[in-house]
């Protein structure tokens, strides 16, 4: 367990180290999640709904369709490297900055992407500049969810660090429903054709006052109160942070990082597959209108974004293990049963079972703010927690809508997806297993800091 909060005194200003409002800094955390995802899942809801129309037109609807999720996978795969920089950034210089940074590149990515041309209009050149984009959004992204995270749990103490830990949390729910809520505003009161020519636009345009707001809202907050006593305890005990986070955390903490990865695996496939991947499977192969299928998932999101904190204040009472593997275990039946709904065109089952799917993913969410923060030492956390997620990330949600257009093209039924899936479901339960019990009053000993011995000035 690492020293997540020692006793040394910080060697701060009476102004840094004043009591921080919990409920202040939740909502610095959360506005910027919401935004950020916002952004993210606003580009996911499109690439299945418009840009395999608009910037990836074919004869063949399957190749247009693989193409769209494609650039959704990159911005993926630019996660870790966002991840690493932020990350470095994050442990030497502080949370606060960083957070500010990671935000103003992605809300100014998106409002590019409302401003492209389309295939139709410069050929080639709009879905190149379309991936750029996109790999700006996923860069961007690498770096905001530790942040936000630490932002908070690094501020409370340990007995109610899960509640707190999970508002950031219930930034990506909100950031979902604003997404997919605009997009079903519009989509359901133009045309088909007027969707498709401007109304998908003003969703990322909609971004830059999202980015304002968030800016203001976060340079409001100060730095994090344990990032300020490390500080101060290396100066007083004499050792320097880590010149290279990301190296120390490979070198000292290669089980908490490949566990932080394992984590995500089945809870990042399971969550993209009920957001991102059914509104095009339920349209395509379920026979099911686009509306029913927004507001399927938009409901579900909704009561998602009500009982991640209430996960979230479970763990503080029975720890962060049982509810994380509880959800993990869930997701094996479920998937299969989803993918039967949707095969059966059952419309009211639909909306049922995507809501099933909210209530399994918010126990995920409730948890891995406080799991993942207490992995790692307060030098490496932002690197640890940061890469971790997001590296997950790309293995089990950004492979995820390809490989399963990739398996029902070829099977021509959706049991092996789903059988796909409950494998990565079974790793992270594996992960769940391996990490143990991070809850303070139920875990080991702390370990000593990471640092580097500072060595000392020959005398004169």
């Amino acid at each position: 367990m690492p020293n997540y909060r020692h006793n040394q005194p910080a060697a701060e200003s009476a102004a840094a180290r004043a009591p921080k409002s919990k409920v202040r800094l939740a909502f610095a955390a959360l506005i910027g999640t919401t935004i950020e995802y916002y952004d993210f899942f606003l580009y996911g809801t499109a690439a299945a709904l418009v840009f395999n129309v608009v910037f990836f037109p074919s004869e063949d609807p399957f190749v247009s369709t693989l193409l769209a999720f494609s650039t959704l996978t990159v911005g993926f795969f630019a996660r870790p490297i966002g991840a690493a920089v932020f990350g470095h950034f994050g442990d030497r210089l502080g949370r606060k900055r960083t957070l500010v940074a990671s935000l103003m590149l992605m809300g100014s990515s998106t409002f590019l992407i409302a401003l492209l041309p389309t295939f139709d209009t410069v050929g080639l050149t709009a879905p190149i500049a379309l991936i750029v984009l996109r790999l700006i959004q996923g860069f961007a992204m690498g770096g905001e969810w530790g942040g936000a995270t630490l932002l908070l749990t690094e501020n409370v103490d340990d007995k109610r660090r899960g509640f707190w830990a999970s508002f950031p949390q219930v930034g990506p729910a909100l950031g979902n429903l604003l997404a997919a809520g605009v997009l079903a505003t519009f989509s359901v009161t133009l045309t088909d054709d007027q969707f498709l020519s401007w109304g998908w636009r003003v969703p990322f345009a909609l971004s830059a006052l999202l980015l304002a707001l968030g800016l203001w809202v976060r340079l409001q907050i100060g730095e994090t109160d344990e990032f300020l006593e490390q500080k101060a305890k290396r100066k007083e005990e004499g050792y320097e942070a880590p010149k290279i986070p990301l190296l120390t955390l490979f070198t000292k903490y290669p089980k908490p990082l490949l566990i932080a990865v394992g984590f995500r695996l089945g809870e990042s496939a399971a969550y993209y597959i009920t957001t991102v991947y059914i509104l095009q499977y339920a349209t395509s192969v379920g026979g099911m209108s686009r509306s029913l299928v927004l507001g399927a998932v938009l409901f579900a999101v909704a009561v998602e974004a009500v009982l991640v904190p209430i996960f979230g204040a479970l763990t503080d009472r029975i720890g962060r293990r049982p509810v994380y593997a509880g959800a993990a275990i869930a997701i094996i039946p479920y998937i299969f049963i989803l993918f039967g709904v949707i095969d059966s065109g059952q419309t009211v089952g639909l909306v049922l079972v995507v809501l099933v799917g909210g209530i399994i993913h918010a126990a995920f969410a409730g948890t891995y703010g406080a799991y993942f923060s207490e992995l790692f030492d307060t030098e490496i956390r932002y690197s640890g927690v940061s890469l971790g997620f997001n590296l997950g990330a790309v293995l089990g949600g950004g492979l995820t809508p390809i490989i399963g257009l990739s398996l029902y093209e070829v099977s021509g039924s959706s049991v092996a997806f789903s059988g796909y899936v409950s494998v990565l479901a079974l790793l992270t339960l594996a992960a769940t297993l391996v990490a143990g019990e991070t809850m303070p009053r139920l875990a080991r000993k702390p370990q000593p800091p990471v640092g580097v011995p500072v060595r000392p000035t020959p005398a004169p």
